[in-house]
């Protein structure tokens, strides 16, 4: 998908969010880069491209974004929080080998659980983990 600095800044407006320049750099890198990344990896990737910027400023960032819903936030695995701009509900997978994360298709609003029949459901996350297909490959 590529999107230009008028798409990107018009993508920030629809959800009420200033565009400045580190806030489109960062969509664009979420756009261009669906990997599921944390702030270490967008600040690391981001920063020879923007060298004002801080690590500060991607977070303030990425939260804005979650509380406008712009990009959902994935805790996996111990409490690091992971960014996925596909907002639509969608399973995920982690490879336990190149921790890789994956997109999959489900059918969560079908998934009916007995036992919480009487409570509020306010997030529904699917998440396997196991071995990506490259992984199989080079297992010895």
């Amino acid at each position: 998908m590529k999107l230009h600095y008028k798409d990107l800044s018009s993508r920030l407006a629809e959800y009420n969010i200033r565009p400045s320049i580190q806030r489109i750099k960062v969509l664009d890198y979420l756009v261009k880069n669906q990997c599921h990344p944390n702030v270490d990896q967008i600040y690391k990737d981001l920063h020879n491209d923007i060298p004002t910027l801080s690590k500060t400023t991607v977070y303030n960032t990425m939260n804005l974004f979650v509380k406008a819903g712009l990009v959902k936030e994935l805790t996996i695995k111990d409490n690091e929080i992971h960014y996925d701009i596909v907002t639509e509900i969608h399973g995920h997978f982690k490879c336990d080998r190149c921790s890789a994360i994956s997109n999959f298709n489900v059918d969560i609003e079908s998934l009916v659980v007995e036992e919480l029949i009487n409570f509020k459901i306010i997030n529904r996350d699917v998440y396997f983990k196991g071995l990506c297909p490259k992984c199989l490959l080079n297992i010895n």
